[in-house]
């Protein structure tokens, strides 16, 4: 039975289209820069909010209305929603999905059950992928809404839990290799800490590496080729969590010898909740080879949650795309809609209202981020600020060969340093503004 039976297949229409069910600026056979929207992008939907999100919040209960789901934690009830995912991201037209194991599967009374229960439903999933033609961008495990991770999972002052996320980590890798998904992600959600007082902050983080290493080493053990990632997000629900940042990240990688195998998968509210914009995380984590995926969302600037709302705001997409474009794109990562429908937003119908404004307002963002590029205007003024740094004393500090005395003499010589031109932000916003 169909769970969305009056949707035909979401096509393309062009801008001036005033129908809500179609696209008006995401073409995926349109070319930009030398590939298709659809390769630019590799769109992926998420399980855990499209397919298992209730609109609960902490002051109400659930509130949407899913038909095909009958809210029970049975296998057969997880086996019909796979029907109505693969359903869903079929008709809109989205080439990848992702999910956690414990979004597409329940878990059971012992981890044999679970993992039973997984086997199951990843049956299910590879068939509809052999059907549709949609492929999984990337797995993960929930190692943090359980009780038995309520001070963590690798990070945990439990062994046991450690233990049991290994477990857990080896069957959900397992399962992403069998289903061909591309990409594994970790969010450390709860591995952080809230009180200093009670907290050995570098034995747990010694901790988090050797959990990391040991999945590197399993991934190796069974052939799984795909690029590891690392979610970073400041707080909530942890006080504070180790994965704070790009930067966060990218030095803790280095200090225990793991850059060699994990990238970054960036979120645009992760970033905003760190005191970032998301075109500083982009830019800090691909200037150092270590941008792999994003998750496309955004959040109200207003309230100091991750409220996962969907992009529409076409400044942040040409930010992101700019970026993008400029170090060659996510391959094999993609933009992920981790995104949910307001809790107001409670009709089946309003799942395809989300979803294609945020590929038009990324297509549109690729778009004016590609004429930018095309006019060169911004790169030239940006040459031209640090043009002091190509010839003379800027290319000798640069390739080595000044030290402070040589610079001692040089700027006794100059005398008074003046500042040699404008900055231009308002030129630079308006220059943006004309594309835009």
């Amino acid at each position: 039975m169909a769970a969305f039976p009056e949707i035909s297949k979401i096509s393309y229409e062009g801008p001036e289209s005033k129908n809500p069910l179609a696209f008006r600026w995401y073409n995926e056979d349109e070319m930009v820069e030398g590939k298709t929207m659809k390769d630019h992008f590799r769109f992926s939907v998420v399980y855990w909010h499209t397919f298992r999100g209730t609109g609960a919040d902490p002051f109400g209960m659930g509130t949407m209305v899913r038909p095909w789901d009958d809210g029970s934690d049975s296998v057969e009830n997880a086996i019909g929603r796979v029907r109505a995912a693969f359903e869903f991201i079929e008709k809109l037209g989205a080439p990848y999905y992702a999910f956690h194991d414990r979004d597409v599967a329940p878990e059971g009374a012992t981890l044999a059950e679970t993992n039973r229960n997984l086997d199951a439903v990843a049956q299910v999933l590879k068939d509809e992928q052999e059907r549709t033609g949609i492929q999984l961008l990337w797995g993960t495990a929930n190692l943090f809404s359980n009780p038995r991770y309520v001070h963590g999972a690798s990070t945990s002052c439990n062994a046991d839990a450690f233990a049991f996320a290994s477990a857990q980590v080896k069957k959900c890798l397992e399962i992403t290799k069998e289903l061909g998904g591309q990409n594994y992600v970790f969010w450390g959600g709860r591995e952080g800490y809230q009180n200093l007082w009670n907290t050995d902050m570098r034995r747990e983080l010694e901790h988090m590496a050797r959990f990391m290493h040991l999945a590197v080493d399993y991934a190796k053990q069974i052939g799984f080729t795909g690029q590891f990632l690392i979610e970073p997000k400041p707080k909530e629900p942890t006080k504070h969590q180790y994965d704070s940042d790009a930067a966060a990240c990218i030095n803790y990688l280095r200090a225990y010898d793991l850059m060699d195998h994990f990238k970054l998968n960036l979120e645009t509210n992760h970033a905003t909740l760190a005191g970032h914009t998301m075109m500083h995380e982009l830019e800090y984590a691909a200037m150092q080879g270590a941008l792999g995926s994003i998750d496309a969302n955004r959040g109200d600037l207003l309230l100091g949650w991750d409220t996962d709302q969907f992009p529409t705001n076409h400044y942040l997409t040409t930010e992101c795309m700019l970026t993008i474009l400029k170090y060659g794109g996510l391959a094999p990562g993609g933009v992920n809609f981790d995104a949910k429908v307001r809790r107001e937003s409670f009709e089946p119908i309003d799942l395809f209202y989300a979803h294609i404004g945020g590929m038009d307002a990324f297509a549109r963002g690729l778009k004016i981020a590609a004429a930018i590029r095309a006019d060169g205007q911004l790169s030239e003024m940006l040459e031209q600020r640090y043009a002091s740094w190509d010839t003379g004393i800027g290319a000798e500090i640069e390739s080595g060969r000044a030290d402070f005395k040589s610079l001692e003499t040089y700027c006794l010589a100059k005398g008074e340093i003046m500042p040699n031109q404008s900055g231009r932000q308002e030129l630079l916003e308006h220059i943006v503004n004309r594309f835009i």
